[in-house]
Formats: C-alpha cells, sequence, structure tokens
C-alpha cells in the first residue's frame, strides 16, 4: 500500500482488512451480500475516476484517485479508524436523518487549496482548521465531488445529497448515531508526488433498498429457525462401513498380495452408519437403480 511522505501531517486512517478474520456481532449484522459488494465497488471505482479527472482539473496537478475497498460497518467502527483531527465534510439528504460523509486530510486539502492558488510545489502544511477562504475553495471541490458521486451512483443514491458542514474532529463531527449502518469507501488520493487516503461514508438506508431483494440485514428474531433450516441443507459425507480391527505395526509391514485379515464384523451383523466418524446406526448393503445403496436397520439418539 503506497504511503503518504512522513512529513504529510496528521497519519492516514487504516480502511479495514477485507481478508482479515473479525469478530461478528450477530445482534448488528454489516455483511453485504456478494453482489451487492460487486455492485458498490463498480459505482465507487467509478467515482473514484471521476473525482481523480475533476481535482486534475481544478487543481491543475496530475492526480489519480483509486477505489482501495468497500465495506459496510456501524458509524462508530467507522470513526475508530479515523484519526481525531482530520477533515469531515457532511451532506445531508431531505428527509434522512443521518449524514453522509467524505473525510480527508486537512494538510492534504491544504496542499489542494496551495496549488489552486498557483503554488507550482507541494506544501506540508499542519493538520489546522481552514480559513474562511479556504473553506470556501474545499466546499467548491466538495460541491463537484458531490456531483461526481450521484453521477457514478446512478439510481443506487435517490436523495441529493448537499454539503451542511466541515468539521474538524472526526469524534465530534456526530453525522450519524453510533450503531447507524453505513456503506464506507476508503479510496487512496495521489495529488502529484503525495499520496494521502480518504473515505466517503453513505448511510446504508439510502443505498440498500435500490439494491435488491436480498437484503444482508436481516432481522434476527428468527434466528435459531434459519440457522436450523441452513444447517438441514448443508451436505455431509455418509460412510458405511465394517466394525474396526486391532493389528500391530508388523502385520502392516508385512502385507504382501493374497494375505487375508480378519475382521471382528460378525457376516449377520449390519454395517455401521456414520457421519464425520459419529455413529448415526446400523445399515445393511442393498442395491437402487443398479448401484450399491445401504438400506437403515437402525438408528441411535445420541450423536455423543
Amino acid at each position: 500500500m503506497p504511503a503518504g511522505r512522513p512529513d504529510a501531517g496528521a497519519p492516514n486512517p487504516t480502511p479495514p482488512d477485507p481478508a482479515a478474520a473479525v469478530v461478528y456481532d450477530f445482534r448488528r449484522p454489516t455483511t453485504l451480500a456478494r453482489e451487492h459488494a460487486r455492485v458498490l465497488e463498480l459505482a465507487f471505482e467509478t467515482f473514484a475516476r471521476q473525482w481523480g479527472t475533476q481535482l486534475t482539473a481544478k487543481i491543475r496537478v496530475m492526480s489519480q484517485v483509486t477505489l482501495e475497498s468497500v465495506q459496510m460497518q456501524s458509524y462508530d467502527d467507522y470513526v475508530a479508524g479515523l484519526p481525531p483531527a482530520t477533515t469531515m465534510v457532511l451532506c445531508e439528504a431531505e428527509g434522512h436523518g443521518a449524514r453522509a460523509v467524505i473525510q480527508f486530510p486537512a494538510a492534504d486539502a491544504l496542499n489542494w487549496v496551495s496549488h489552486m492558488l498557483g503554488s507550482p510545489t507541494t506544501t506540508h502544511a499542519p493538520e489546522r482548521k481552514y480559513t474562511r477562504i479556504e473553506q470556501t475553495l474545499v466546499r467548491g471541490l466538495m460541491d463537484e465531488a458531490l456531483e461526481d458521486l450521484h453521477y457514478s451512483l446512478g439510481a443506487l443514491l435517490q436523495q441529493q445529497l448537499a454539503v451542511v458542514g466541515i468539521h474538524h474532529n472526526s469524534q465530534f463531527a456526530q453525522a450519524a448515531t453510533k450503531s447507524e449502518i453505513v456503506i464506507a469507501a476508503w479510496l487512496r488520493v495521489r495529488v502529484g508526488e503525495r499520496s494521502t487516503l480518504a473515505s466517503v461514508a453513505v448511510p446504508a438506508d439510502m443505498l440498500l433498498p435500490q439494491l435488491g431483494e436480498t437484503n444482508p440485514r436481516t432481522p434476527v428474531e428468527n434466528a435459531a429457525e434459519l440457522l436450523t433450516e441452513a444447517i438441514a441443507g448443508v451436505p455431509v459425507d455418509v460412510a458405511l462401513a465394517l466394525g474396526p480391527s486391532s493389528v500391530t505395526p508388523g502385520m502392516i509391514l508385512n502385507l504382501a498380495v493374497g494375505d487375508v485379515l480378519p475382521l471382528p464384523h460378525p457376516v449377520h451383523r449390519p454395517f455401521e452408519l456414520s457421519v464425520d466418524g459419529r455413529r448415526l446406526g446400523t445399515a445393511a448393503a442393498g442395491t437402487r437403480s443398479g448401484r450399491i445403496a445401504a438400506v437403515v436397520v437402525s438408528t441411535e439418539e445420541s450423536l455423543s
């Protein structure tokens, strides 16, 4: 993963690793269905290209934005992955309580502003609040970024988003409640030789209804019933075997073609029926439709 220069200001947030194992809370499902994740990835990849083109045109420095990952998580978990001092652009949709967020380090935004005002070199400003002029310029960039976001998400984002404020502390931005589920896209923004990590968080309720009937946020009231139903359809290997026989290593090492190993299984006794080494009962050998089959003779209640 490319990193910004050491003197580029505050440390970049770290996006969630899609391959990392995490504890799953069944009381608060935050898993995207595979088909949903792919649709969102394509949409945010389009936004990344559009935003990179817009930055190049506005600040007159070659810029590139690439998508690193898309995650569905609680707003509390999203904010926990951000540095305390960072730019949080809050974007509101009419009739919706939670707000979307565009986040990036203020130090990098000040570098963008410096280029917009004619500076040919990369500046390394500290992480600080914007002046009134700087905030106006940054807000103008965000207004155009929102246009790119609406174009890229298309029918997925039906509400019109508008910038309503800029905050400089991720803990106090209060874009949504802690338990609100958001779709967070992590983006690598490269302007000239300087690279940083930005993110876009959109309330899941704004996007998921347009993704189709398959909704991963299933109510958990009937979790036991759903789990039982799912397990009942899992394929398992069933084995039909003779009773085991104990032999010495010497007997195994001296085996030759034609040798006979006596087994303790009586010829009149049915075979043992088991699943994954657990005995289920007994069955006799038979045939069905030209294939060998097992006729269940008895079953056992205990699987211990």
